[in-house]
């Protein structure tokens, strides 16, 4: 029985592993510089702007970290959401990689605001204290919630107006996208966004994420950054290949537009179910709930999920792009029974 503890817990869509399968015809020049890796480039172009320049990784934690030690000098901070990947999921890795110290703020919804920001700068020229230089918000949030259009341009135009930088960990970002019913750019380039870990691998594809930078001048030297990280990839076209499967047609905003769906779907049936607290507005792929020790437990035993707050009995419920009406009609079924037993 499949599960709903990640979108990561998918496999890859058949039309990426075709693409991969296409891409193995042959010998190829390595290290990108290959047809694929070209048409990639392209397409990333195509959706983020003429002047977006982008540089394939194998993971998301890669290319957050990457991002910020090409936003950031030693002395610089990351101000983000205490409930952000990069603070809570990636093992310490921006701050013993990148060397970065992270500013967390605890946020109710995972979403920093202006205000939120505001509180983190402080000291500014005191050689004493680190130095904001870049503010990161995840699209969609770690809690599902999203960030309009308006409330990413607030955003950069605030950080602009006092030199600092945006960048956006896009690991959902197409979940985002579908759910606003816009193209990539339009929560990016078009809003003031500087730099963005597109990510690929929780929407369809085997591995492999996207640093984007929107503004050129951010990517001085990015390549040797990345080759420095080990993360240039040797045979970059199976990189490549899967970013073109995702992109060339409308196989993201499908993959994308599905996960939402059945998140929406679970969310409704779950409303005013005994013993379930709904606890974030259901905007992408996932539902959030505060659900009852033993419920989650009897669960467990059958549909694998995580409990987001030990504290509270907050758990995660995520969908995927293969997430089907029947699993999730057979889960929330699953799960007013458990409610009734317990």
């Amino acid at each position: 029985m499949k599960g709903f503890a990640s979108d990561n817990y998918a496999g890859a869509h058949p039309e990426v592993l075709a693409a991969i399968a296409d891409a193995n015809d042959g010998h190829a020049a390595a290290y990108g510089a290959d047809p694929w890796t070209a048409r990639a480039e392209e397409l990333l172009r195509e959706h983020f702007g003429e002047q977006a320049l982008s540089y394939l990784v194998f993971n998301g934690s890669a290319a957050n970290v990457l991002s910020i030690r090409a936003l950031c000098r030693p002395w610089e901070s990351v101000i983000c959401a205490a409930q952000s990947h990069i603070n809570v999921d990636e093992c310490g890795a921006p701050e013993w990689i990148a060397g970065t110290k992270l500013q967390a703020v605890p946020t109710l919804d995972a979403k920093l605001t202006p205000e939120l920001v505001e509180s983190q700068i402080a000291r500014i020229g005191d050689e004493h204290a680190v130095q904001p230089r870049v503010v990161s918000i995840s699209q969609s949030t770690e809690l599902g919630t999203r960030y309009s259009p308006y409330e990413i341009s607030a955003l950069a135009h605030f950080a602009h107006e006092r030199g600092l930088l945006l960048h956006v960990d896009g690991a959902r970002l197409a979940n985002a996208a579908a759910a606003l019913d816009v193209p990539l750019r339009a929560i990016t380039t078009d809003v003031g966004v500087d730099a963005v870990s597109f990510g690929g691998t929780k929407n369809g594809i085997l591995l492999g994420e996207a640093v984007v930078f929107l503004q050129p001048e951010h990517a001085e030297g990015f390549r040797y950054l990345r080759k420095q990280t080990l993360q240039l990839a040797s045979k970059g076209r199976f990189l490549a290949a899967q970013f073109i499967a995702l992109l060339e047609g409308d196989l993201w905003r499908r993959n994308a537009a599905h996960a939402n769906a059945m998140a929406a779907r679970l969310g409704a049936a779950l409303v005013g179910a005994p013993g379930i607290t709904i606890t974030q507005p259901v905007q992408a792929n996932g539902v959030f709930a505060i659900v009852p020790r033993g419920v989650t437990e009897a669960l467990q035993r059958d549909w694998p999920f995580y409990v987001w707050n030990e504290h509270t009995g907050e758990v995660r419920w995520l969908c995927a792009w293969d997430t089907t009406e029947d699993e999730i009609d057979a889960f929330a079924a699953a799960v007013k029974q458990a409610c009734a037993v317990v």
